[in-house]
């Protein structure tokens, strides 16, 4: 006799053991794992779920009382999120030729004087920029969200804006190299590393907000934030930027775009900036200036003498031309010229013309020196009369000496007298006793 199983035909026990292996244990893992991330998933599916409240509130930048060293270390025990960071979709700029310039020099300016001559620092730095014209907490436009904040004193949103650093001229180099960064941001070149963050800070400094958001990156000495929840995910960062890029007066010395274009009336000439602006400034075409020129009005300022060999001129400004604006004179007067320098006066205490007294050179408003073959280039304020944050681009001023005072009694000698000093008398040795 032979057992039915033996036809071929599996066991009816069998089929009900290969089901359990490949139906229900899958099942059993799959329910064992969805029990164990249970409670990281509801944060997840907060991400994913807009909220009905509005964008979170950007408040100014307030910090913590801690040294450096407390700072550093407060700021290494926040860990890094855990959830993913993605890389931010490319921002391309749709506005006009004219909104493009501001855009790119506001760009600039805040890469260069937050991050300084450092190009991975300064491409982070626009990044977190374009992040926030995306996101509906912040402004609509780039000149807008890097000059947010900008009329107080202390807690804009980019500290270079209200703590005096635009006192600082960059480089030539510097300055074209963070302009070319900010041009391929505006582009669409992305910086990955800061996914979408939309706020930074040195780690030696700790903010109030800094325990709220979700630390997801660093680069050099700057931890990178997003917001927690929904407006921290890229759907919340899906608004078009806005066209009408303000016009910054603030960095007009550094921007054409920034002085209402060269077809707007008194528009000015950029700042000639330092390094090697000189000889870029010496290279150019040279402006003829004779003594035809003399008494008529030239860039906004009145000229009043030329010295010879026309290397120095001596002009009135305008009363209504700002300080700052002050060095853009160079690009008439100077441009063609290997040696240059222009001596300013506000109006109504300007000199007749050569030769000056020593109080016309102290009344002096402004001055301008360049020479191209050392190098040297300055652009110094009379700060008695303009305040400067920079004191090195105060002019020196002149110390009276006051007069020795009259002591009574004591009969002043009212010539020099020569007095010859005659060698000693040879000594004689005495004879010797006997």
């Amino acid at each position: 006799m032979t057992d039915a199983s033996t036809t071929g035909q599996p066991h009816r026990a069998m089929w009900l053991i290969w089901l359990a292996l490949f139906v229900g244990l899958p099942a059993l893992v799959a329910a064992w794992e969805a029990r164990a991330p249970l409670s990281q998933s509801r944060p997840t599916a907060a991400r994913l779920q807009r909220p009905a409240t509005p964008p979170p509130a950007v408040a100014p930048v307030r910090l913590y009382a801690l040294d450096r060293d407390q700072a550093r270390s407060f700021n290494a025990a926040i860990p890094f999120s855990r959830l993913p960071n993605p890389a931010a979709r490319p921002f391309l700029f749709s506005g006009s030729p004219t909104d493009l310039a501001r855009a790119i020099d506001c760009l600039a300016a805040a890469q260069i004087y937050e991050a300084g001559d450092d190009a991975v620092g300064e491409r982070a730095v626009a990044q977190v920029v374009l992040n926030r014209v995306r996101h509906p907490a912040f402004p609509k436009t780039v000149c807008g969200v890097v000059f947010q904040g900008q009329e107080r004193a202390t807690g804009c949103q980019f500290t270079f804006t209200c703590d005096g650093a635009l006192a600082r001229t960059p480089t030539q180099a510097a300055w074209e190299r963070a302009r070319d960064i900010a041009k391929s941001a505006l582009a669409g070149k992305v910086y990955k590393p800061v996914g979408y963050a939309t706020h930074y800070h040195t780690d030696w400094v700790v903010p109030y907000w800094s325990g709220s958001l979700d630390k997801i990156g660093a680069v050099g000495a700057h931890l990178f934030f997003r917001w927690r929840g929904w407006w921290g995910t890229p759907p919340a960062f899906r608004r078009a930027g806005d066209n009408g890029e303000p016009l910054v007066q603030r960095i007009a010395r550094l921007s054409a775009a920034h002085q209402g274009g060269p077809d707007a009336p008194g528009a000015l000439s950029p700042l000639v900036l330092a390094g090697g602006a000189a000889a870029d400034l010496a290279a150019r075409p040279q402006q003829m200036i004779g003594t035809e020129s003399l008494g008529q009005m030239m860039a906004g300022v009145r000229l009043i003498a030329i010295a010879p060999g026309a290397k120095s001129f001596l002009v009135e400004l305008g009363r209504t031309a700002v300080p700052d604006s002050w060095p853009t004179l160079a690009q008439t007067f100077c441009a063609g010229r290997p040696e240059c320098r222009i001596m300013a006066w506000r109006a109504g205490t300007a000199p007749g013309g050569l030769p000056l007294s020593g109080d016309q050179m102290e009344s002096m408003a402004f001055a301008y020196i360049h020479n191209s073959a050392t190098g040297l280039q300055r652009s110094l304020w009379n700060c008695l009369q303009t305040q400067r944050a920079n004191k090195d681009e105060c002019m020196r001023q002149r110390i009276p000496t006051a007069p020795a005072p009259e002591l009574a009694g004591v009969r002043r000698k009212e010539r020099f007298e020569v007095v010859k000093i005659a060698p000693p008398p040879p000594v004689v040795a005495a004879p010797a006793k006997p």
